[in-house]
């Protein structure tokens, strides 16, 4: 057999057991992360009319998470890499946890904003923190789909928030009703898992004890190689913070990753409102509906995912994903009937978190090991800008025209914005995460 076939067959084998072993339990993690951070999106059915909160409010704080998400987002990375995973994502979960508890006391607007605040803050470190994590362990080629399965804990978390909120929002127990339960029973899982991540995550393929010397070789090897190839200018071995700071491509990506946040928690964090203005059930029955579009996230993510890394192709799966939400999005605020919106908001769904996969090959295809950490925080934390201005924006608009309609229509748009970035944007050739010649 020729000496490539056996060297691609050996790493796929590597790849394989390193599947199997990180991603199923980073797949939890991440749930009980995204969980925490939507959990006030079902909360709000009950929350805002006891608070008092009305449209603008309940917007500005569901979005407000994104301004501390921005600020700690670069920071947070680089003392991942100076800490190494295992005790960074440790700390940062338990804190979190701790703040999503506490949200079950808040009493006033400031206590709302205030705590999301510091939820964001406390969760900058953990996404990007991943997406650099896989870097370590997977090759440009194989990462698009490492990250969308990683990243299919999103429609899990929301389907599985749906259903522990169709449950938690009919109970009072101890003189607490429901929403305040439901931040509680979300928020105790992150400070669990915290405490088990010290004892269970590996920082480096160097240190993994279940890959045996030989495996190490090959996955290293593979790594460097990669490495050394590089054309472009941030995936120089000597490339500086200071290369991927000044960057025109980072900073074109993290304006493209903005419009895509933008639509992206808009319709997350208002989905449950949103629904239940198209079907006018009561609670249970609203958190039950919206878990239905969470099938349709997984979906997209895992099937465009995939035909990104087998065609080695990025921009177009990205702007083809970008435009299906945007159809969704517009579809959704032109219906009238309940059963017709629901399947348009399914095709949103599925054509925003589509976008995951290739979006994400594109800056880890090309920043180098040295860059990483500050390129792939600087471009999530800008970008999560757009998680504050889309759930702000959608009860600001919600508030002046009555409905819904003109909000879906602003997300839209958005994402009509940055598809037509994605087809602009130029990528070294053979820096795609994909083969040669597949993108540029």
């Amino acid at each position: 057999m020729d000496s490539a076939v056996l060297s691609d067959n050996s790493l796929k084998s590597v790849l394989n057991k390193i599947t199997w072993h990180l991603l199923p339990f980073m797949f939890v993690l991440y749930i009980v992360s995204y969980l925490d951070r939507i959990n006030v999106s079902y909360a709000g059915l009950q929350m805002n009319a006891d608070l008092g909160f009305d449209d603008a409010v309940f917007g500005f704080g569901a979005g407000v998470f994104f301004i501390g998400y921005f600020l700690f987002g670069v920071p947070s990375n680089l003392a991942m890499e100076r800490l190494g995973a295992r005790k960074w994502i440790s700390t940062i979960m338990i804190v979190w946890g701790c703040i999503s508890v506490a949200m079950a006391w808040v009493h006033s607007r400031e206590a709302f904003y205030t705590m999301r605040f510091l939820l964001g803050v406390a969760e900058a470190g953990f996404f990007p923190g991943m997406i650099l994590y896989l870097t370590y362990w997977f090759p440009k080629r194989q990462h698009g789909l490492a990250v969308a399965r990683f990243m299919t804990a999103v429609p899990a978390a929301g389907l599985l928030g749906g259903l522990i909120a169709a449950k938690v929002l009919t109970m009072t127990a101890c003189g607490l009703p429901g929403w305040k339960w439901l931040f509680i029973i979300t928020g105790v899982p992150s400070v669990l898992l915290g405490i088990v991540v010290l004892f269970v995550l590996t920082n480096k393929p160097e240190q993994a004890t279940w890959l045996t010397e030989e495996e190490k070789r090959i996955l290293l090897d593979h790594l460097r190689a990669e490495r050394e190839t590089s054309v472009s200018p941030e995936g120089s071995p000597k490339a500086t913070v200071k290369d991927a700071l000044l960057s025109p491509r980072v900073w074109l990506l993290a304006l493209l990753y903005f419009s895509l946040t933008l639509g992206m928690y808009g319709f997350q964090l208002w989905l449950p409102q949103i629904v239940q203005g198209i079907s006018h059930g009561n609670d249970s029955q609203t958190a039950l509906l919206s878990s239905i579009p969470a099938i349709f996230q997984a979906l997209g993510m895992v099937l465009i995912a995939r035909s990104s890394d087998r065609t080695g192709e990025r921009r177009f799966h990205l702007a083809g994903s970008a435009t299906l939400a945007a159809i969704g999005l517009a579809s959704a605020g032109l219906l009238n009937n309940p059963v017709l919106a629901l399947l348009a908001l399914c095709m949103t769904a599925m054509g925003i978190w589509g976008t995951v996969g290739p979006f994400w090959a594109l800056p880890t295809g090309f920043l180098s090991p040295a860059v990483a950490a500050t390129g792939i925080g600087l471009i999530n934390s800008v970008g999560n800008l757009g998680g504050f201005a889309g759930p702000y924006f959608v009860g600001a608009i919600k508030t002046a025209s009555h409905n819904f309609a003109f909000s879906l229509f602003f997300m839209a748009g958005s994402l009509l914005f940055g598809a037509i970035i994605a087809v602009c944007i130029k990528v070294p050739k053979n820096q795609s995460g994909g083969p040669a010649g597949t993108a540029h």
